[in-house]
């Protein structure tokens, strides 16, 4: 072969090279534009979801929204400084939108406003049993953010979509809370009610009691840091109105 042929050659398959370079390359950026309008679509599906569930459960008049009407500013402000501390700690630590778990602070308010529940409590027990995994499902049929097993109760499903709504979040959140506020009341004690709960009674040494009260005790340190900010901001501002010439 002449080496004028070779080098025809060379530049013939340098040349289907470059076309092949040039079709993965748009290949590869079709790919990724598609994946960027998956997530965007994706993120805005999740900002509205919870949302969206939590104002269905409002629908049915079974949670109350986790500020009273009527609250003075100073509540409103505290309340908004807490949920936004919760939120971002467990975003973080948990690895979840910090959209979503603002919409699961607030109704997990709600529904400890609606039980007589420390909402701190059910975000604790939320903590341990699904780390903010709305579709978590344990081996032993447990599902959703509390982990509830359907089968058992049925009835407290029946009028909010059946136990098919079990992985909603502000249902699995509300229906949560009814069982132990269930245990508590049969109970009278909370460590039992959580030992219940965890279907953990044989337990002496209450090792899931202990873990969501740590958690819940983590929970009030950041909600008591986010309210002492808040009140350090205020007075200086006021101090600030004060002194300001007119």
């Amino acid at each position: 072969m002449s080496a004028k042929s070779i080098l025809e050659l060379f530049a013939l398959d340098l040349k289907q090279l470059s076309l092949w370079a040039r079709s993965t390359v748009s290949v590869l950026v079709l790919i990724a534009s598609v994946a960027a309008l998956l997530l965007i679509i994706n993120n805005q599906h999740s900002a509205h979801f919870f949302s969206d569930s939590y104002s269905r459960v409002l629908s049915l008049g079974t949670v109350k929204p986790s500020v009273a009407e009527g609250s003075t500013p100073a509540a409103s402000q505290s309340a908004d400084a807490s949920h936004t501390a919760l939120a971002e700690f467990l975003a973080k630590r948990y690895k979840v939108s910090l959209d979503v778990t603002h919409d699961l602070v607030s109704i997990a308010y709600g529904a400890g406003h609606q039980f007589g529940l420390d909402p701190l409590l059910i975000i604790a027990v939320i903590s341990v049993e699904s780390r903010f995994n709305p579709i978590a499902e344990s081996v032993a049929g447990a599902k959703g953010l509390m982990q509830i097993i359907p089968k058992y109760h049925t009835e407290k499903f029946e009028a909010l979509g059946g136990v098919s709504a079990v992985f909603n979040p502000a249902t699995n959140i509300l229906v949560g809370s009814k069982i132990l506020k269930e245990y508590l009341g049969r109970t009278g004690n909370l460590s039992m009610a959580l030992q219940m709960y965890a279907g953990a009674l044989s337990d002496d040494q209450d090792v899931y009691t202990n873990k969501v009260m740590n958690e819940k005790q983590r929970l009030q340190y950041i909600v008591g840091n986010a309210v002492r900010a808040l009140r350090v901001k205020s007075t200086a501002l006021s101090g600030a109105t004060v002194s300001s010439p007119l």
